[in-house]
C-alpha cells in the first residue's frame, strides 16, 4: 500500500514591516526565504482605503484582513488558507488605534485562533507619571493579559506580533545596560511574562536556549548593525500549551535587516506540524 504524502507544516510568520506601501517590493524576498502560509504584519501605516490589496493578492495571499490608519500603527493578516473573522476582543484601552487583528484559520485538526498584535512602544521615559505613552503600554499589556487569562478554555491559538518588549536577559545585547531602557525594564518584562504564563508557550525560545543571545530588531541609529549586534528580541510567536508539541521549527530571518530599504525589524516564523 502506498504511503500517504506527508503534510507540510503550517508556517506562520510575523514582521513589523514599518510601512507596507514602502516595503511591499520586499515581500517576494520574504516569501522566497520562508514560504509562509500566513504572514502577519505590523506597523503597516496605511489607512484601509489605500491598502494595496491587489499587490498582496498577486503574491498568492488570497485571504486578507487589515486594519489601518494614516501614518502609524496598523496590522494585517495575509493568508494562503481560508479564515473566518474573530472579533471577540475589546477595543484595547478604548483608543481604536489599530493594534490588533484576529482570525480563525481553517487548519488541519480544527480551526486555529490567530492573534496579531502591535503593542505600544512606550516612548522614551520608563515612568508613567511623566510619560503617557509608557502608561498606555502598561495598561494595554495588563488589559490583554486579563482578557486572555479569563478565557480559561482557550486552545489551538497562536499569538504573534511586535510586542515591543524583550523579556529575557539574553533577548537584549546588554541586560545590565538596558534595565532602565523602555522595552526591557522590569515592569515591562514582568508584565509580558505574566501574560505568557497565562497559557502560552514561547514558540521561538522552544528551540533556542534562554542563555543564547537572540534578537529580531536592530536600531537604524547603528550603521554597522551586524558588527556591533546590539539587538533586542521584540517580535514574538506564542502558541497555547496544547500546540506546544506541534512546534516543529523556528526562523529569525536576520539577513532581512540588510535588504534595501529594510525595516529595523526582521521576520520571525514558526512551523507547526498539525
Amino acid at each position: 500500500m502506498a504511503r500517504a504524502a506527508r503534510r507540510r507544516p503550517l508556517r506562520i510568520a510575523t514582521w513589523n514591516i514599518n510601512s507596507l506601501r514602502l516595503r511591499l517590493p520586499l515581500l517576494p524576498k520574504l516569501i522566497e526565504a520562508l514560504q509562509p502560509d500566513v504572514l502577519c504584519l505590523q506597523e503597516t501605516k496605511v489607512p484601509d482605503e489605500l491598502f494595496p490589496l491587489d499587490g498582496v493578492t498577486a503574491l498568492g495571499f488570497e485571504h486578507v484582513r487589515f486594519r489601518g490608519m494614516k501614518g502609524y500603527n496598523g496590522v494585517a493578516i495575509l493568508s494562503r488558507i481560508p479564515f473566518a473573522h474573530h472579533d471577540l476582543a475589546p477595543d484595547w484601552c478604548g483608543r481604536g488605534d489599530c493594534r490588533h487583528l484576529a482570525v480563525e484559520l481553517d487548519a488541519p485538526g480544527g480551526p486555529i485562533e490567530l492573534h496579531n498584535f502591535y503593542i505600544p512602544a512606550g516612548g522614551d521615559v520608563p515612568d508613567r507619571t511623566v510619560n503617557e505613552k509608557f502608561g498606555h503600554k502598561l495598561d494595554f499589556l495588563a488589559e490583554a493579559t486579563q482578557w486572555f487569562a479569563a478565557r480559561t478554555t482557550l486552545s489551538r491559538a497562536v499569538l504573534v506580533g511586535d510586542l515591543n518588549i524583550a523579556p529575557l536577559e539574553h533577548d537584549v545585547w546588554s541586560h545590565k545596560q538596558l534595565l532602565d531602557v523602555v522595552s526591557h525594564t522590569p515592569v515591562e518584562t514582568e508584565g509580558l511574562l505574566a501574560w505568557q504564563r497565562a497559557g502560552w508557550v514561547d514558540g521561538v525560545r522552544r528551540f533556542v536556549p534562554d542563555d543564547e543571545k537572540l534578537y529580531s530588531w536592530w536600531s537604524y541609529r547603528n550603521r554597522d548593525w551586524r558588527s556591533s549586534d546590539r539587538g533586542r528580541r521584540l517580535d514574538h510567536v506564542w502558541v497555547t500549551d496544547d500546540l506546544g508539541g506541534a512546534l516543529a521549527n523556528q526562523t529569525i530571518l536576520k539577513d532581512a535587516r540588510d535588504w534595501t530599504q529594510a525595516s529595523d525589524h526582521v521576520p520571525v516564523c514558526v512551523e507547526l506540524a498539525l
